[in-house]
């Protein structure tokens, strides 16, 4: 009965993680299309999605935390919930400066997001598996985080279009994931 109970509560989280993956997936896509879109212009619009993104990211973290475990379960997201809500507050506030600080901040940011998303889905492997896109996403995320410090001076894409291609993979990560869950539970209920 007890291993019953472990399957049961597997399957459900592996059913919200494919739901919340691909919610990531289709919120970065939209974000990237945006930024695309409207980067080339300056003022509210290109603000508002510098501030939406790591925003919005504060959030997703809060609802998988609390439908995965809470706190307790998940540390490594409760920080990672605190480190994109400060850069959301330092991202509005530095808009009046310019792209080289924000691409600094945001630098910073997928350094730390990265390597706490890394150690999130290597705690999540041992218990579900098919993490590999997840952690490959958090090291790349802290690779990415180096490159956008080093190319803070550069103003040339502007800032919005650098962020975006960061997006743009993080939007392909998440797809993959929900992907390999879904044929993962598919081939569970096919035996």
């Amino acid at each position: 009965m007890f291993e019953c109970h472990i399957t049961s509560s597997r399957i459900r989280e592996e059913r919200w993680l494919k739901s919340y993956y691909s919610v990531r997936a289709i919120f970065s896509a939209i974000w990237v299309a945006l930024a695309f879109v409207i980067g080339k212009q300056t003022g509210a619009p290109v603000a508002a999605l510098l501030v939406i993104y790591p925003a919005w990211d504060a959030l997703a973290n809060v609802i998988d935390m609390s439908r995965s475990g809470g706190t307790g379960t998940n540390p490594t997201q409760a920080i990672n919930i605190v480190v994109s809500a400060i850069t959301t507050v330092v991202v509005l506030l530095a808009l009046s400066i310019g792209a080289p600080p924000i691409l600094v901040i945001f630098g910073v940011w997928a350094i730390v997001s990265g390597l706490l998303q890394l150690a999130t889905a290597v705690r999540r492997w041992t218990d579900l598996g098919a993490q590999w896109p997840m952690i490959l996403s958090g090291a790349q995320s802290a690779l990415a985080g180096i490159f956008f410090i080093l190319q803070s001076g550069a103003l040339i894409p502007p800032a919005i279009f650098k962020i975006a291609g960061y997006a743009g993979v993080g939007a392909i990560y998440f797809l993959i994931s929900a992907v390999w869950l879904h044929a993962k539970h598919a081939r569970l209920n096919a035996t």
